[in-house]
């Protein structure tokens, strides 16, 4: 009877030592994250402190906890990652946004007949958001965030209204940088509509402008996005959560603003900013291509023959198996200025079987019709180029392709 007590005894004390070690966890785990929350700019060993806590909490904790607490770790890496610019700290963090939405259905049991409680959408965005930010570009990616986004659902026992729709905002300024990857303008401009102070709300603008040749508009839309991008520090001091949205590649950034600028006749302007996009990517043959075109319009024929030629090794050296269909568009073009119709006209052909990027192929095709027009073919060429000058990019010389129209023998 006396050991039968004691033993009781010692059950309820090891229980209540238990309990209060789960009770200091939870206090811990809950006290590091509200620090970190509440830090207009959290540092790095709070937010791994964070992570840590609610790590050591995880295996004692209540089923009808567990989700918000690998909510919490999420987010505090996240932040972690965020900070540290570490991709596998960006990974961690999706792995336990995707923890907090499986586990969160089972938190209590649904009335008869009903399904089981979804998770608020925010935890979905918030994974999209990490495994973007990792790298993780891919179709459930997209759907995912795209429902998150979409059903725009949020917790108070995660986070207050204002800080979940600062994550939906984010969320929808990553699929309008993926819609601008596919070339869907219109649909990059709906996700990014409440997003003013967003480089991609105003890149959005200059692609627009772009498509419909206002290029002076386009080149003011891109210099106001590059300008937000550059105050970026500013504006992390106050949201921090603006960090998590898709940054630019600034080298590809610098040679549209380029491109734009040189077709507004600004032409040294356009040479200044596309000798920084080479700075900033000094292996981006299409800007060595448009910085010649820019000096060839600009009066400068042999600069400009020095960047065609630089196009030519730098579109080589990027190049899989010395094939390249770009390499060989712009050594063609290059041959086209020396007179060399006959080899210029080869390789545009070239350029064309190598597997041109879509977006030159339609220059490739007009430079082979004009370089045959160019070299004397003026029975069905003629036709053919002015036929190509339809699917042809801006930056394509249209006044010379007329002009050698005009030239062959019996031209109207």
């Amino acid at each position: 009877m006396v050991k039968a007590g004691i033993l009781a005894l010692l059950t309820v004390t090891l229980a209540a030592g238990a309990d209060e070690q789960q009770a200091a966890l939870e206090r811990k785990a809950k006290s590091s994250f509200d620090r970190v929350m509440v830090s207009a700019q959290p540092r790095l060993p709070e937010t791994i402190q964070c992570v840590q806590d609610q790590a050591a909490l995880l295996p004692v904790a209540a089923r009808d906890d567990s989700p918000v607490v690998h909510f919490r770790k999420g987010y505090c890496a996240l932040m972690a990652a965020a900070l540290a610019e570490d991709s596998a700290g960006f990974q961690d963090a999706a792995a336990a946004f995707d923890q907090a939405v499986s586990t969160w259905p089972g938190r209590a049991k649904p009335a008869k007949g009903a399904a089981p409680e979804m998770g608020p959408s925010v935890l979905m965005a918030l994974s999209g958001i990490a495994r973007l930010e990792a790298g993780a570009e891919d179709g459930g990616t997209r759907d995912d965030m795209m429902l998150g986004v979409a059903r725009n659902t949020c917790s108070p026992e995660l986070l207050t209204a204002d800080a979940c729709q600062a994550i939906f905002r984010v969320g929808r300024e990553w699929l309008g940088w993926m819609a601008l990857r596919r070339g869907d303008v219109k649909e990059a401009a709906g996700y990014l509509a409440d997003r003013p102070d967003s480089f991609w709300t105003h890149w959005t603008k200059g692609k627009r402008a772009f498509a419909e040749s206002r290029f002076r508009d386009a080149a003011i839309e891109y210099g106001a996005s590059l300008e937000l991008w550059r105050n970026r520090q500013a504006r992390w001091k106050s949201d921090w959560m603006a960090r998590l949205g898709p940054p630019p590649r600034m080298g590809e950034a610098l040679t549209d603003l380029g491109g734009a600028q040189m077709l507004a006749g600004e032409t040294a302007v356009a040479v200044s900013t596309l000798g920084a996009a080479l700075d900033a990517e000094p292996r981006n043959a299409r800007a060595c291509y448009l910085r010649g075109r820019a000096k060839e319009l600009a009066g400068q024929t042999e600069a400009a023959t020095s960047d065609y030629n630089l196009a030519v090794r730098t579109a080589f050296a990027g190049a899989q198996d010395l094939v390249s269909g770009e390499a060989r568009l712009y050594r063609g073009i290059l041959l086209f200025r020396r007179k060399d119709f006959a080899r210029a006209e080869d390789e545009f052909s070239s350029a064309l079987n190598a597997g041109i990027p879509a977006d030159l192929r339609g220059d490739a095709v007009a430079w082979r019709h004009l370089a045959a027009v160019a070299g004397g073919a003026c029975s069905v060429s003629p036709k053919l180029l002015g036929e190509s000058l339809a699917a042809v990019s801006p930056y394509f010389p249209k006044t010379d392709a007329h002009s050698a129209m005009a030239a062959c023998p019996g031209a109207l």
